[in-house]
Order: structure tokens, then sequence, then C-alpha cells
């Protein structure tokens, strides 16, 4: 591995990092429309709509979760404590539990880079369950029914546990054969399941593969070589035929690949504002991609008919750690202490 490579917990935080001119109103051409600029008072390193696309949730670098309205940008929920406080730790990943009954309310997965898995209940502001991992967790994600959950961080492993009694149920690692790579071989930054399957997933890392797994198997059944995952950069489309992958790297960031063969089906080209490594991907509906990442700090809508921005959030203050789409069609994109929101004219 290059000693220049590093994924996003390796910046502990602003002093760190080359600073930029700071500004808290991007520009903004094309498809996008602005909606809110929202300061979160510290940088932040994740973000999350809930399942109707009326909040957003925003993971701090100091271990807090704030959640915000999509309509008006106002703060509704602050989720932290005693242990999120003392740590200090930065929030890795959010995700709203899917599917779940109405009356309960939204529900959030949340890990910390201490090794800390939470789960709480927005709406009161409880912490659930907690477990501690004996690592740093840097990912996660439910699988389409909402039953199972998955993590993955500063290591090889990627744990599967039990959504309701929270008991891990298998760890997916790879085998002891010096000849076979069905597994990862160092930190992993990424994890997604295939659509409406809650048995076949993703995930990608350090190690430039991302591995394909069942989860009645401890090890991979395949994987693509090449990309260069440090963050939620792993995307499958509806049909689950493809997936693009997002490489922190100088060359080749964004990559179309089929999900049956694992061969390449090509290569996005750069902004014309300039390279950017990218942090953050995903497809958007059929025709569009949103990516995301750093050195040229800005956020893209690509339309994958003429493999062009039609819509850039431009001028941002840091790298673009974490961007998600709601269901309805809005973007949220992080830079440094701010959560963007825009609305794309697309819905997933």
């Amino acid at each position: 591995m290059q000693s220049g490579r590093r994924g996003r917990l390796s910046v502990a935080g602003p002093s760190n990092q080359p600073q930029d001119t700071l500004t808290t109103s991007p520009s903004i051409s094309g498809d996008l429309r602005l909606l809110h600029t929202i300061d979160c008072g510290d940088q932040l390193l994740c973000c999350q709509f809930n399942n109707d696309g009326t909040r957003v949730a925003a993971g701090l670098r100091t271990g807090a979760i704030k959640v915000y309205s999509v309509s008006d940008g106002s703060l509704h929920h602050i989720l932290a404590d005693n242990e999120t406080t003392s740590l200090g730790l930065p929030t890795t990943s959010l995700h709203f539990m899917p599917r779940g009954p109405a009356h309960n309310g939204d529900v959030i997965l949340t890990t910390y880079s201490g090794g800390k898995v939470k789960l709480w209940h927005v709406s009161t502001h409880t912490c659930v369950r907690t477990i501690t991992e004996d690592r740093q967790t840097l990912a996660s994600c439910f699988n389409p029914s909402g039953s199972r959950f998955l993590t993955s961080g500063a290591g090889p492993g990627i744990y599967m546990y039990d959504a309701q009694t929270w008991d891990k149920l298998q760890n997916f690692l790879p085998s002891d054969s010096p000849t076979v790579m069905d597994g990862h071989m160092s930190r992993v930054y990424a994890l997604t399941f295939f659509p409406e399957n809650n048995e076949r997933f993703i995930s990608g890392g350090w190690d430039d593969t991302v591995q394909f797994w069942n989860t009645q198997f401890p090890h991979s059944q395949r994987r693509i070589s090449g990309p260069h995952i440090c963050g939620d950069a792993l995307s499958i489309d509806k049909t689950g035929s493809q997936i693009l992958t997002g490489s922190w790297r100088r060359h080749n960031t964004l990559q179309v690949w089929d999900a049956e063969t694992c061969g390449k089906i090509m290569d996005i080209p750069e902004d014309f504002r300039g390279h950017s490594q990218v942090y953050t991907c995903h497809f958007l509906g059929a025709d569009y991609i949103i990516a995301g990442g750093s050195r040229n700090n800005l956020c893209r809508l690509i339309d994958r008919r003429i493999l062009m921005s039609t819509g850039v959030l431009n001028d941002l203050p840091g790298g673009v750690y974490s961007t998600h789409i709601s269901c309805r069609g809005v973007l949220a994109a992080t830079s440094n202490n701010f959560l963007y929101l825009a609305q794309t004219p697309v819905k997933p």
C-alpha cells in the first residue's frame, strides 16, 4: 500500500488538513438547487436521510449526531450520551433502520471510531442498544428487510448481527489459503447489500478490491480488483446488474462494473473544473451519479448518458466525505462543518 493513501479517519480534523479558503456558500451550477446551508458546529464525517426524506442526520467528529428538518433546516435532535461525550471519538457511519413500524418513529444505527456501535431512538434521544467492538468501527449497513446489519472497520473482518437480539451471527474473513484472495486484507470502508436481497452484499476498502459475499458463507465468492475505497463509495443500481466504485486516488476515480462478470464497463471522466479524489458516490435513478471528494472540493451530479457533470456544488470549504440522496431526490453533502442540502432533478 502506498504510504500517501489514507481513509477519512486518518484526517483527525481541520488542523491536520491543508486549508482552503473557507466559504459557507458554495457556488452551485446546472441542475442542482441549493435548499439549505447548515453549520453543524464541528467537522462532519457522515450523513443520512430518514426513510421518508423529512429529516437528515449528520455525524460529527466529536461523536455527536445532529438531526435536522429537511423542509427548513432547523435542528430537531442531538443524540449523544456519556460514552460518546467522554470519548469524543468520531461518528463514522449512520443508517436509519428500514421498514420499521411507523409508531416507533425513526431508529438509527451508528458506529464510532472507538469501536462503539449504537442504536438510537431519535425522537426520545434514547440509546436502545450498545456493543463495543475491539477495533475502529468505520462502516455499517442494514440488509433490505432490516433484520440483519453489518459492521466493518480497521481490519479485514466484517461482522453480521441480528438486528433484534444484536447477537453476532457471522464473521466474514479471508480463508487461510495462500493462493486465493477470498476476503479483505486491510481496512473496510464500504458495505452495501444488493437490492431486495438479504443474502448478497459487497464490500470495499484499502486493499484495492471489492469483495462479493453471501451471508451463508464466511469467505467471499469473487472480487473486483482495482478500486481504492476510503469512504461510502460503493453503490449498486436498482437492477442489481451494475456497481459504481469511487477511489481516493489520482486516476480512474469513478468506475462502473458489471456485477456478474466483474468486468469494467466504463471510467467516468473527471469534471472539467479539475481532478477530485473520491470519498463518496451513489447511483441516482437510472441515468445519474452523485460523487464527491477532496483535492478539488466539489460534489457532482453526473449524467451517465453524456458522461458529464450537469450540476455541481463547487468552492466547498473542504473535502466531501459523505453524500446521501433522499427518496424525494434531495442531496445531502458534507464539507468541513457544513451540511449542504440541494434539490436534484431526479427521484431515486
